[in-house]
């Protein structure tokens, strides 16, 4: 009878197994926790996406620990009360989900004040809830079948291995096998299809890009460059942008036509190749006989943000040259996956080039040398500049805007900051070499030190997950949460382990969405960063004022074309 009572209750045990109260507990926790406010504004879906997987990883960990449990053969509840006490932790699951969804609308609207957006009347309470709960069932079935496999694995193993070494062997095993899978083949195919994918539209001529006619444009007439090879970026950015007249409009009569020069990736072959056509080019143009010139590090699409390069040639009355080299046709976090060196390699190319002519020029008369970069180009740009061996004939300054979390060297100024200072706008050393500015402009408390020979300005928003994420904060509280806050990060954030590591990285994939807020970087607040990094002649904030004015006019005119 004995054995017929463990028989009848084996498939119920079975069950049991995959019923972990605290898993159910850590899982509603977790759900109402991703609700909460974050640092960029949520649609609901993105909302429910978040929150069936933040949950889901709550559940796994509970089951972690209900394992942990019974591996150290601590004293567990009586068999029939499983179901019982699994009832009452859904139960209070429930009840917490039904909780954040209830105060789904006020959270989100705490985060929708701080971006200057307006309230919702509703978060779409039964959107989040039945997009999260796909989510969840979906991710719940998938850790079932890692679990099914690992049991199938560890049964055969059993046979020639101990228990335990069968155990961590099995382990190993299938997570290679997922890790073959997913990065051999999976990835890979993706990672084929979107590089021929985003190939075929840099590829693309559109119909309202005219060719120039100007032989100071890249593409035009008597360039080095070819106009079809440009790329799609390429050719936005050496055919769009200010002309003389209007540059005049604001800087007077003497103004210029700026310079731009762009070399597509499949301009040449190889990077150096690349960089030694756009030093060509600058010199057929004339760049270096300009008062400013430019090295810039495009995002990994090959886009040159008009916002970063419009204001700066305002600005020095388009006496500038500015010159980009493409290194990829995908996205930067699909480059950044694939083939993070390509970057990396163009921009020491470029540079090199570049700064090794500059060098032999007679230095009262060859231009004032910058670098910029955005997002991944600030990483590029960052990794890149030879620091070290500038001291003998430094550059005049660069400008680093939205400077990835990983970028090495903004680590070292965020993490080497004066203790007294936040870790959104850090204070680095006494402020000659290195200073950092957000929407509010440059530091006051920089106002009355001078800088050195070579001003390094970091340009970013603390509102931006792409700047402040970081895998700790899944354990600890990332040090921007701190007091004072970021005046674009809502005093309602709370830090939440793991949940809040997800929020970063899905604001991440999201922070495009509202200007001058996340990644989202906006030309008046350009304007301040150039002025700190290149110091225009006769600058003041009254011209300051009547430039962004002439900007936000552009913005506003611009969003009403597109409504």
């Amino acid at each position: 009878m004995a054995v017929d009572e463990r028989e009848r209750r084996a498939p119920l045990r079975r069950v049991l197994r995959l019923i972990h109260p605290v898993g159910f507990l850590l899982a509603g926790l977790a759900f109402a926790a991703a609700l909460t406010p974050s640092l960029l504004p949520r649609d609901p879906l993105i909302q429910g996406v978040l929150a069936g997987v933040v949950a889901a990883v709550g559940y796994e960990i509970g089951g972690f620990l209900d394992w942990l449990w019974r591996f150290t053969q601590l004293p567990r509840p009586p068999e029939r009360w499983q179901v019982a006490l699994g009832l009452i932790a859904a139960g209070a699951a429930l009840g917490m989900v039904a909780l954040g969804l209830s105060q789904a609308a006020d959270w989100q609207n705490a985060t929708r004040a701080v971006a200057g957006l307006e309230p919702v009347a509703s978060s779409f309470p039964m959107t989040i809830a039945s997009v999260g709960g796909a989510v969840f069932v979906l991710l719940w079935i998938l850790f079932r079948l890692f679990a099914f496999a690992l049991d199938r694995i560890n049964a055969q193993l059993d046979r020639v291995l101990p228990p335990r070494i069968a155990r961590v062997v099995g382990l190993g095993a299938l997570l290679w096998i997922v890790w073959a899978l997913g990065d051999g083949l999976l990835l890979q195919w993706v990672f084929r299809v979107a590089d021929a994918s985003f190939e075929a539209a840099d590829s693309f001529i559109e119909p309202d890009i005219a060719q120039p006619t100007s032989p100071l444009k890249s593409g035009g007439p008597g360039s080095l460059i070819d106009w079809q090879a440009m790329g799609r970026w390429g050719r936005f950015f050496a055919a769009r942008g200010p002309t003389r007249e209007d540059i005049a409009a604001f800087a007077g009569p003497d103004a210029m036509e700026p310079l731009r020069v762009y070399v597509g990736r499949r301009s040449a072959d190889t990077a150096e190749a690349r960089a030694d056509l756009a030093l060509r080019e600058l010199i057929r143009v004339g760049a270096f006989e300009r008062k400013a010139l430019i090295v810039a590090v495009p995002v990994g699409t090959g886009w040159m943000d008009p916002g970063a390069h419009d204001t700066i040639e305002y600005m020095l009355g388009g006496d500038v040259a500015t010159v980009g080299v493409q290194y990829s046709y995908l996205t930067s976090v699909l480059s950044l996956l694939q083939h993070p060196e390509y970057g990396v390699e163009q921009a020491a190319a470029q540079f090199e080039a570049i700064y090794n002519y500059w060098t032999r020029l007679p230095r009262a008369t060859r231009p004032k040398l910058y670098v910029f970069g955005l997002s991944q180009g600030a990483f590029n740009s960052q990794a890149t500049l030879p620091l070290l061996d500038l001291f003998a004939d430094p550059i005049d300054g660069a400008l680093w805007t939205g400077s990835p979390f990983f970028s090495s060297f903004w680590a070292m100024v965020r993490d080497g900051r004066t203790p007294d200072s936040p870790a959104w706008r850090p204070r680095f050393g006494n402020g000659s070499l290195a200073r950092v500015m957000n929407q509010q402009g440059a530091d006051p408390d920089y106002a009355d030190v001078p800088w050195g020979p070579t001003r390094l300005v970091f340009l970013n928003y603390g509102s931006d997950p792409i700047v402040a994420f970081t895998s700790a904060a899944g354990v600890h509280p990332p040090a921007w949460l701190k007091p004072p806050r970021a005046p674009d990060v809502s005093p309602a954030l709370r830090w939440y382990p793991v949940v809040t590591m997800f929020q970063l990285a899905l604001d991440s994939a999201i922070s495009l969405e509202v200007p001058r807020h996340g990644h989202n970087y906006a030309a008046e607040d350009y304007i301040d960063a150039w002025a700190e990094t290149a110091a225009p002649e006769g600058w003041t904030p009254v011209r300051a004022a009547t430039l962004k004015a002439i900007f936000k006019r552009a913005a506003a005119g611009q969003i009403e074309e597109e409504k």
